[in-house]
Parts: C-alpha cells; structure tokens; sequence
C-alpha cells in the first residue's frame, strides 16, 4: 500500500444483507440509544449493554481464559493454534461501560481469522476510575506482554470507540517512554477528541446509536477539566513515529470526523495509515460478525492488518 491510503468500502447489495442491517440498526436505534442518555445512571447503562451484547455472535472454536496481565483482569481469546501473535484489545463504551465479555464477538472472531491471541483487559472506569485509570491500565497490559515473551513487532492494539482513543493513548506513552514500538493499531470508530471540537460540523450525520450529549456526559465523568490532555484527546497530540494504523469507521456515524481528521493528521505526520470508510455502516459495526457480512469484511480486514501491517 502507499504510506497513506483512504479506501470506501460499499454497502452490500445483497438484499438479505440490507434487511439485516436495516434490523440492527432498529434495534441499536430503539434500544441502545436511549441507554446512553446522560440521565439513565451508568450502573443501568452497564446492566443493559451487557443483556444486549449478549445477542451478538462469538466465534466458534475459540478458546476463552480469564487472564491477569500485571495486575491488570481481562481474558485471552486464543485459536486452537495460536500463532506469535498477539493483540491488545481495548473495548469501547464511552469509558464508563463495558467489558471484555461485552465484546466477545469482535475479540473471538478476530483471534479465529487472524490466529493471533487477543487479550481484552478490564481497565478500570468512570466515574470510579477517570482518568488516567484506563491509560495507566493499558500500558501495564503492554508492558506484562512483552515481558512474557511476545516480541514488540508481534503485538498489535487495537479498540473500538473510546478504546480506539485510548489506542492511541497507549502508542502515546509507548513512544514517549521509550518502549518498543508495537507492530501495528487498529482504531475502529475511535473517539479521540473528548472536547467534542466536531460537534457542531453539519457534515456529522445523526447514527443509531451515540449523540454528543451522551458524549458530552460521558467526557465529563472520565477527564472532567483534563479532557484536552494529549492521553485523553490524542487527536490533539504530537502524533509521529507511531506505528503503522488502521481506521475502520461507518459512514452513519458522529464520529467519522475524528476519523477523518486522524487520517489527515497521521498521513501529514509520515505514519503509514489507512483509513477505510464502509458505506452506510453504524458505529462500531464490526461487533456484528458472524452475523452481517460487511462486518465479518471489517474483521478480514482487521485480521490482515495483524499478518502484514502497513
């Protein structure tokens, strides 16, 4: 690939595949959305996301631990023969909700079709846990893998949401400690800007799932007055010399700006990136693999990034 690549990826014309995503975008729309409302408590938020993952699909012949990365809880999701290979996985929720089990079905999928092992850490949360409770969590996890044997270009982090943010957090801190660089990130619908500076860009399509006074909410309870901080918003970082990324994000989604605006600034910085935008897809899409065929072509995707970053 060149060093900068941005790829638009069309939605399927299949009309079974249409009527399926027309009915998980319903549903994310009638019953996610008004979960993340700032004013439903966030233990609630908690509960309902993990009903309602509960419905997504987990990879058959993947093999799930609980696992302590350095003191830091998660889970491994790991292929019958696992390869060299490992990732980091970061799950999404606004900071304040979800889990590794929440997210089975991109860690479980990716772990089969790329046969590396994941492991999903439970960083702390907001509100009990703001910031730097998760950064400090995820760069113990990288740390605990490179001492037990993982080779630095073996490893990859990747997150969905505001785990794609702290993604990038991670390889900001990797980079400005001096560690070894990990192979390569995936960012999947990142939320990199807490201070919401795209809020009111009239490009920004209304989605089925995220609104800006969910973010605006969730900004708060994690960073409170730090939500500039390069950690907290890395899109306002320095980000050279990172590592070889790939952005995967919808097109219906309040958050394509921070991706967008990622692309340019990492392309800018020399870091080799691709960005892909699938068509008529919904934040954080692929954790509808196994089910939704262009989400099971995001995971593809994610997967080659493992094997062959950049």
């Amino acid at each position: 690939m060149t060093l900068a690549e941005r790829r638009d990826i069309p939605a399927s014309d299949r009309p079974g595949q249409q009527l399926l995503a027309a009915i998980f975008r319903s549903t994310l729309r009638i019953l996610m959305k008004p979960m993340f409302h700032p004013r439903v408590p966030t233990s609630l938020l908690r509960a309902g996301m993990r009903t309602l993952t509960t419905t997504t699909l987990r990879a058959a012949g993947i093999n799930i631990q609980p696992i302590n990365l350095g003191g830091v809880p998660g889970e491994a999701a790991s292929p019958e023969q696992p390869g060299d290979r490992a990732v980091l996985y970061l799950h999404g929720g606004a900071y304040c909700v979800g889990s590794p089990a929440t997210h089975r079905a991109i860690t479980s999928h990716l772990a089969r079709t790329s046969g590396a092992t994941v492991f999903a850490i439970d960083y702390r949360m907001a509100p009990e846990h703001p910031f730097p409770a998760a950064s400090d969590d995820a760069l113990t996890a990288y740390r605990w893998l490179l001492e037990n044997g993982y080779a630095p270009e073996r490893v990859f982090i990747a997150g969905d949401s505001a785990g794609g943010g702290l993604t990038l957090a991670t390889a900001l801190q990797i980079r400005d400690q001096h560690l070894p660089a990990p192979g390569g990130l995936i960012l999947l619908s990142p939320w990199a800007d807490l201070s919401l500076n795209r809020r009111n860009d009239p490009l920004q399509p209304d989605e089925a799932m995220l609104s800006w006074p969910t973010l605006e909410h969730a900004a708060a309870l994690y960073a409170g007055e730090q939500r500039r901080h390069p950690l907290v918003s890395p899109l306002e970082a320095d980000l050279d010399r990172l590592a070889p990324t790939l952005i995967i994000v919808g097109t219906d989604e309040i958050l394509l700006g921070d991706s967008e605006a990622l692309y340019r600034k990492m392309a800018a910085a020399g870091t080799p990136i691709r960005l892909s935008v699938y068509q008529n897809m919904w934040h954080v899409f692929p954790i509808q693999a196994g089910a939704l065929a262009t989400a099971d072509a995001a995971v593809a995707e994610m997967a080659e990034w493992v094997k062959h970053p950049g």
